[in-house]
């Protein structure tokens, strides 16, 4: 017998309690995760364990994600770089430069609205969009 991963049932676990917000700036990763840190008090830091690889074309790809956990509590908030030389990690968003990621335990409609708010608010922020679980077709290659 052989035994086969269902990856559909593994990622629609990985996206339980979770919120996706998509995000436009101009900055560069590392400039934005900093901005973060120093403007919001988030302390978001490379994870080279999680980043993303895909394969795409005969070539390789690399998407790095930020990570910051919240002390004492499940939640953790994830920024997936979309774009890396010409191919996206989600191609049905493009336009969107960052993907925001928060797992864990649930945050509030009210609690995210701010944090919204509070991004927009931040130089070179262009737009800041929550993203539904419907509308996002390759989902699984969020999954670390």
């Amino acid at each position: 017998m052989k035994l086969k991963l269902d990856i559909e049932a593994l990622t629609e676990n990985f996206f339980d309690d979770t919120r996706l917000l998509g995000i436009m700036v101009s900055a560069k990763s590392y400039r934005f995760c900093w901005q973060l840190n120093n403007m919001l008090g988030y302390n978001f830091r490379l994870n080279t364990d999680i980043e993303i690889h895909l394969r795409k074309k005969g070539r390789q790809y690399y998407f790095p994600v930020y990570q910051h956990a919240v002390h004492g509590s499940a939640l953790s908030h994830f920024i997936y770089h979309n774009q890396y030389d010409g191919e996206y990690l989600l191609p049905e968003f493009k336009h969107m430069d960052f993907l925001w990621l928060i797992k864990g335990d649930c945050i509030p409609d009210a609690q995210c609205k701010e944090l919204i708010q509070s991004v927009k608010n931040m130089n070179g922020v262009q737009l800041v969009a929550e993203l539904t679980n419907e509308k996002i077709i390759t989902k699984g290659n969020l999954v670390f």
